[in-house]
């Protein structure tokens, strides 16, 4: 009887055990999210300049899945994080410029780390948050355990902190603090690591590098370039890229790194103002071309993406979301429907594709928006629509809009199909931009833009069937 009783001990006990190895392989999952780092402001690109030096984000980059086509959701700072944190399109909720992600993204929308915690994930979110400037959009009131940085303001000075009406917040507290700025997220970023070293974590490290004022340490900036701005960049990145190489050796001391989902991403594009290098792509941040929007993007998880080196499937920012549930095991949730999906089969090879589409969209006067599908990409700004072919002309160089009136006109019409179904700008300013309207450079009343959407829409097919008619006459 005793051995009956003890074997069916040992077969309980075998039985359970597979549910407690999955429990223990949940990953840790770390965001590092760059602000305005060029494409080829990392010296992996094979177009980086000399005087690009960041050895720490190449070892990471080697080791890792370098996705060659990972784009932003937005082609400037707060967008992109609204979308990062929701997993939705920003423009859900109104978040259209940075000035609308900046006041804050509205209470009802559903933040990574509120997700994750029941999963049994404590949270911390370092450096530049963005996202709000008031305590209830504060990032501890936002599902966050932790909290190292500052609310607002993009160009927060690297050196001085001692302007109280944007201080650095430890949690809810404004503190009096010292040091270079990167630096000192980097040394939250290890602490906090060899403080949760034995729970399941997550960690946004939200560097405000690069981003201007450009300040760096005088001892770091060599006389490279000839360009005093750029030199300035180059010191500021090798600080930047320092704190990678931190981060990544305290997760490696720890013996976590191997269970650690990290993602390394920029916000947008590099900034011309400065002197960014997004080589070979065209334009810099605030654009929607390549080099708005395409960015560094390497995803490093050594117990399941061992082996594969690059990634070519078209993902970006939003999908961040349904991939850090992916990882941790958790279902996507209903009662706010994903727009983003788990990049982890595509970096798998399970599958080539992930979205039908890519959507930009500023809204506002100038009528900036864009549209990715297949390799096709439409890119328009008032009047002006261009059409490329990212397969042959990822420099954006030829405008075929010409050659292929009928993809204009379906790409448009996609486009018209998924702003229709956002919200109006957050600003409230009562006008939302229509691109059939835009084109004759006027701004819509939301009561006038559904009618005026249809009738283009009916005009176009009209046109289409007199063509069609006198082609066959």
């Amino acid at each position: 009887m005793r051995l009956l009783r003890a074997l069916h001990a040992i077969t309980l006990s075998l039985i359970g055990m597979p549910f407690l190895i999955l429990a223990d392989e949940k990953p840790n999952i770390v965001i590092i999210l760059t602000d305005d780092q060029g494409y080829a402001d990392v010296s992996y690109n094979p177009h980086s300049p000399p005087e690009v030096s960041t050895p720490n984000i190449d070892a990471l980059a080697h080791s890792s899945v370098i996705c060659t086509q990972g784009y932003t959701s937005g082609h400037v700072c707060s967008p992109t994080r609204a979308g990062l944190m929701t997993g939705r399109y920003q423009q859900r909720f109104g978040i259209y410029t940075a000035g609308e992600g900046g006041s804050g993204v509205p209470l009802n929308e559903v933040f990574i780390p509120q997700r994750l915690k029941p999963a049994g994930y404590v949270s911390g979110a370092l450096g530049k948050w963005h996202l709000g400037l008031t305590k209830e959009y504060h990032a501890m009131n936002r599902g966050f355990d932790e909290f190292y940085g500052f609310m607002g303001r993009g160009a927060h000075p690297y050196f001085d902190h001692s302007d109280m009406n944007h201080p650095i917040y430890r949690g809810f507290k404004p503190i009096k603090e010292e040091g270079y700025l990167t630096t000192r997220i980097t040394e939250e970023a290890v602490d906090f690591i060899s403080r949760h070293k034995k729970e399941h974590f997550f960690l946004y490290v939200a560097y405000n590098a690069v981003h201007s004022p450009p300040e760096a340490p005088k001892e770091d900036i060599k006389n490279l370039t000839g360009d005093e701005k750029r030199d300035t960049l180059m010191a500021m990145i090798k600080h930047l890229d320092m704190g990678v190489g931190e981060i990544v050796k305290s997760l490696k001391k720890h013996d976590i790194f191997d269970n650690t989902l990290l993602i390394f991403l920029t916000d947008n594009g590099g900034s011309n103002a400065m002197s960014a290098n997004n080589a070979p792509l065209r334009g810099f941040k605030q654009m929607d071309y390549e080099g708005g929007i395409h960015v560094p993007f390497i995803v490093s998880w050594p117990a399941q993406l061992k082996g594969i080196k690059k990634c070519d499937v078209p993902m970006w920012s939003i999908d961040l979301f349904a991939t850090a549930l992916d990882a941790a095991g958790l279902p996507l949730p209903r009662d706010k429907p994903l727009d983003g999906k788990s990049i982890l089969p595509a970096l798998k090879g399970e599958t080539n594709k992930l979205h039908d589409a890519f959507y930009w969209s500023s809204g506002g006067a100038k009528g900036k928006w864009a549209i990715r599908s297949g390799d096709w990409k439409l890119v328009a700004e008032k009047k002006r629509i261009e059409l490329f072919n990212l397969d042959k002309d990822l420099s954006e160089t030829t405008d075929l809009a010409a050659k292929h009136p009928k993809l204009v006109s379906e790409l448009t019409e996609k486009y018209i199909e998924w702003i229709d179904k956002m919200a109006d700008p957050a600003s409230k300013q009562g006008k939302i931009w229509n691109p059939d309207a835009g084109r004759s450079g006027v701004n819509m009343s939301k009561e006038d833009k559904k009618a005026a959407r249809e009738k283009a829409k009916a005009d176009r097919i009209k046109e289409r069937e007199e063509k069609n008619n006198r082609s066959t006459e």
